[in-house]
């Protein structure tokens, strides 16, 4: 099969149903999950570290959960050989969605688990509510990508790099 030219990538997919397997929604959601993952832990970690507020460590823990998220597509799509402009645009279209749906879906369970917000990187409260965030936001946002894969977008527009 020809990997060059996928505008109607959602055909490529197995079983050439234009559906999308729960397996390659899982492992574009994990993806993106290692990334904002990391990014939200280092934002943390350095909010905490240097005594800011709730406001701007979680305003730096997302950000660099975008950075994070965003990186790991974009130098696998450099790998791929792609220029850096069509590296950037690809990883947008392939991230954004999911990384927003995650970062909503785990910072609001932080905000919203008492206590969270104001235990400290030694609490295991913090650590409870961040690691079941970011359970929480895998099994929503693991649909969300399901979808997006079926119809040629998200994570779709990566896989046909690969």
């Amino acid at each position: 099969m020809d990997h060059t030219d996928h505008t109607d990538h959602a055909a490529h997919l197995p079983g050439g149903t234009g559906g999308a397997s729960w397996e390659m929604a899982a492992k574009a959601t994990l993806h993106c999950l290692t990334g904002c993952a990391i990014g939200e832990i280092l934002g943390m970690v350095i909010g905490t570290a240097l005594l800011w507020g709730n406001v701007p460590t979680m305003v730096l823990a997302i950000s660099l959960a975008f950075v994070f998220g965003y990186s790991f597509t974009l130098f696998a799509v450099r790998r791929a050989g792609l220029d850096w402009k069509s590296a950037v645009k690809i990883a947008l279209a392939a991230d954004t969605v999911s990384i927003a749906v995650m970062e909503l879906v785990d910072n609001g369970i932080i905000a919203l688990t008492p206590g969270a917000m104001d235990a400290h990187l030694s609490d295991g409260l913090f650590w409870y509510a961040l690691l079941g965030g970011f359970a929480v936001a895998f099994l929503i946002t693991t649909p969300v990508n399901k979808w997006m894969i079926g119809r040629g977008k998200g994570h779709a527009v990566v896989h046909s790099l690969h």
